[in-house]
Formats: C-alpha cells, sequence, structure tokens
C-alpha cells in the first residue's frame, strides 16, 4: 500500500535513544503516522500519493516550545528594557487589561501560530486569559498545542471576580478535554506572587482530578521569595513542594533560582523544567542553572516565552541561546552541546508536556511532526555535522516544509491552510488601536 507522504533525500535526525543519523533518508508517513524511517536504498515500495523532495535538506522532529504566551504577540516591542516586576506591573498587566478580549486573543495566538510554524515549531504550551480563543485559534491554525486557562488572584481577562479563577480554568480543561487530537488542555497559575497558597492547592487539585498539565512560574527571579512573603528563608521551589503541587504533571517554568536543594527538591518530586534563556536575558532574571538539573535527571524542555518578553518564537534561535549562553557563563565550551539541547527542543520538550509517546522524535509509530530545513545557503555550508548545524547555523526562516499529525501545513514557505496576510492585517488593526489610545506609550523606538 502507498505511503500518503513519503520525504525523501535528505540527512534525518530522527532524535530516537540513539540520536541516528540516517544520510539519504526516508520518512513515510501513513494516516498521519510514521510508518517507515530509515534509509531510501532500504525502502521496499518507494511509492506513495505524495512525494516530498528535501532537497539535501535536514529532517527532523518538529520543535516543541515548552512555554509561550501566544497572544502576547499583540505586545511584541510594548515595553522593552525593564526590570521585570516594572514591565510586568506598570506595562503589562494594564495592557492585558485594556486590549485583551476575545477577539484580541484569537488575532494574538493565530499569529503566534503562524510565527512557529514559519519558523519550525510544531507543538507549543501556552498559558493565558481567554484561553478559549486561543484554542479556537490553535484549531485554526493547525498546530498541536498544550493550553492552559490562567489563574491569578485579582481581576484578569475573562475573569472578573478572582473567586472564579480555578472554576473557570476547570472548565476550560472540561470543555476541550477529548475534543481535538491536537489540543491537550491544562491550568496555569501564575506564579506563587500573585497565586495565594489556596489558590495554588485548588488549582493543582484541579489539574490532579483531571489528569492535566500543571503549569507555574517559579524562582524567575532572585527577590521572588521576599515577594511572596518567605520571611522565614523558605525558598519559592521548597513552598510549592510543601503545598503538594509538585510532581511529575507539574511543569515548573523558568527555575532561574533554583539552587542544590531546590533542584533536588524537582528531582525528587519528578516535576518538569522549561527553560527560556532568551526572556530570562532580556529581563535580567539570571541564567538558570540548566547543566546541574541536567545532572540531577531532571527533565528540561526549551521555550521562548511569548513575545513581549523575548521578542520573537524562534525555536532554532533559542537552541543557539541555550547552547551559547551556558558556556559562557560556567566558561566550559563543553556543556550544553548540540545534541542535548536539540533533545531539549524536542523529544525533552515533548516529555515534559507528557507527548512523548507520540512526537518528539521520528520514530515508526508516532505522530508526522516534522520539518524540513534547507541546507543549500552559504551559512549552511559545508555540511558535516547536521546537529551541530541546527544549533549553531541554522535560523528560524530556514524551515522550508512543516508538518503535523501527517499535515503538510507549510510547504515551501507557504501556508497551505490560511491566510497569513489577513492574520497580519487583523493584527495591524489592533496594533493602531493600541497607539491611538495609549498616550503613555513611547512608540519612539
Amino acid at each position: 500500500m502507498a505511503f500518503d507522504i513519503l520525504v525523501t533525500n535528505g540527512t534525518v535526525l530522527t532524535v530516537n535513544a540513539d540520536f541516528e543519523v540516517i544520510e539519504d533518508g526516508a520518512v513515510g508517513i501513513r494516516d498521519g503516522r510514521i510508518e517507515f524511517i530509515g534509509a531510501a536504498a532500504d525502502l521496499a515500495d518507494p511509492a506513495a500519493s505524495r512525494m516530498l523532495d528535501a532537497q539535501g535538506g535536514i529532517v527532523l522532529p518538529g520543535l516543541v516550545n515548552t512555554h509561550t504566551h501566544m497572544p502576547m504577540s499583540l505586545f511584541r516591542g510594548l515595553a522593552d528594557d525593564l526590570p521585570l516586576d516594572s514591565w510586568l506591573r506598570d506595562h503589562i498587566f494594564p495592557a492585558e487589561q485594556r486590549y485583551i478580549s476575545p477577539e484580541t486573543v484569537h488575532a494574538g495566538a493565530l499569529l503566534s501560530c503562524a510565527e512557529m510554524l514559519l519558523s519550525g515549531t510544531t507543538c507549543c504550551c501556552d498559558g493565558y486569559f481567554h484561553e478559549d480563543s486561543v484554542a479556537e485559534a490553535v484549531h485554526a491554525g493547525g498546530i498541536r498545542a498544550v493550553l492552559g486557562q490562567g489563574v491569578i488572584d485579582f481581576p484578569a481577562p475573562g475573569v472578573p471576580d478572582p473567586g472564579t479563577n480555578v472554576q473557570c480554568a476547570l472548565d476550560f480543561v472540561r470543555k476541550w478535554k477529548n475534543r481535538s487530537k491536537l489540543i491537550s488542555p491544562a491550568i496555569f497559575c501564575h506564579s506563587p506572587y500573585t497565586c495565594s497558597a489556596q489558590t495554588l492547592s485548588s488549582a493543582k487539585d484541579a489539574a490532579r482530578a483531571e489528569d492535566v498539565l500543571f503549569q507555574v512560574h517559579v524562582a524567575e527571579t532572585c527577590g521572588e521569595g521576599k515577594a511572596v512573603g518567605l520571611d522565614d528563608g523558605t525558598s519559592p521551589v521548597a513552598w510549592l513542594a510543601g503545598l503538594g503541587v509538585l510532581d511529575e504533571n507539574t511543569l515548573a517554568v523558568h527555575a532561574v533560582w533554583a539552587d542544590a536543594l531546590d533542584i533536588g527538591v524537582l528531582a525528587d518530586h519528578g516535576a518538569m523544567i522549561s527553560h527560556n534563556p532568551e526572556s530570562n536575558m532580556k529581563l535580567a532574571s539570571g541564567v538558570a542553572p540548566v547543566t546541574e538539573m541536567l545532572a540531577a535527571g531532571l527533565t528540561v524542555g526549551l521555550g521562548t516565552d511569548g513575545c513581549a518578553s523575548n521578542n520573537n518564537l524562534d525555536m532554532i534561535a533559542e537552541m543557539g541561546t541555550a547552547a551559547r549562553v551556558h558556556k559562557a557563563a560556567l566558561l566550559d565550551p563543553t556543556v550544553m552541546n548540540a545534541t542535548t539541547v536539540i533533545r531539549m527542543a524536542t523529544i525533552e520538550g515533548a516529555r515534559a508536556l507528557g507527548l512523548s509517546d507520540r512526537i518528539g522524535s521520528l520514530e515508526a509509530g508516532k505522530e508526522a511532526d516534522l520539518i524540513v530545513v534547507e541546507a543549500r545557503q552559504p551559512h549552511m555550508y559545508p555540511l558535516y555535522h547536521p546537529a551541530s548545524h541546527m544549533v549553531y547555523a541554522a535560523k528560524g526562516s530556514d524551515v522550508r516544509h512543516v508538518m503535523v499529525a501527517g499535515r503538510l501545513l507549510v510547504e515551501d514557505r507557504m501556508f497551505q491552510h490560511f491566510s497569513l496576510s489577513g492574520v497580519m492585517a487583523d493584527v495591524r488593526r489592533i496594533a493602531g488601536e493600541v497607539r491611538r489610545t495609549d498616550k503613555k506609550m513611547d512608540f519612539s523606538g
């Protein structure tokens, strides 16, 4: 029986357990899953309804962005070069209260879908408000996603009464659970300093009861403990552990200021980590102790954070940053090598989201989330080590083809299923409203 799609003439980075690299490889796809992966010469029957020629490019699993806030693409560049506390409380929270609605959230999320797909991300983990509108945008965009309704202890977009925050998140989970094979609902508590102990515990209880991922920013800055009110020296990580919210279905985001004891606590509870180096650098939060986390056996995925603090969703750029910043911080060129970083951006990210049995590597039986990266460009020549090139030479704009669950969403860098110009026009209109109504913002650049 012929394949639905057969990808040929590429170097395949499988990111399987052995990190097998297949020269002149082929990937045969049927019913949205990988049926064959190996050398093209080993294909018994190369027949396919659709042939996709990689033209000497690199074929690898779609990238997994373990942390972002998709609608915040609306605020890209709105308030740069500020400390986290001022950035958040003086600019981002007020902007969200003023401009965030179901309609604007949908537009911003769809723009983020487009940006991620074009730069090779096929799965993301989001946390925001009006998450139902995010889910609708994700459904239209075709990307795979874990989506968390935001929980915070003050009036928020779509949740004017903080007393209903956990129930709203629970309603979202129940609405989207088993509704789409590409969408996994979750619950996102913003942080220990914006959510009370009761809120954190209740939200985790709800996530545990529904068997969904629980996301939380933690240990992002050195002053977080003081902001939480932990005057006895207890760390935010230890405080969360004491509340019972850390387990194998908890995604701890940032963890920049996790010390050796915190890392032990996280490992003992089986919590997952989302590392966001570019956002951490831009907000001067610090450099997370990722090498120590990996040595302790923690699962660490890679994320971009939202466009308001990065300011892009390019996971290929994030890989390069992750590899370089830790070498500089530790004065050790051997740490965070290319293979490690690619794993973080694919299979380890999938594991952090509870999806590693379905995506994150190119293996027979897994869903066909894959990308083809152009290699016929000056900055990609010569090609000795494809993994090294993906981390140190490639750019998001080098991504040529993108597939999610066997569906070709991007071909030759062109969307096959929605109008990018229409999406950008919607966002341009919203940005115009922001410019007109917010006189306090300096848009001069």
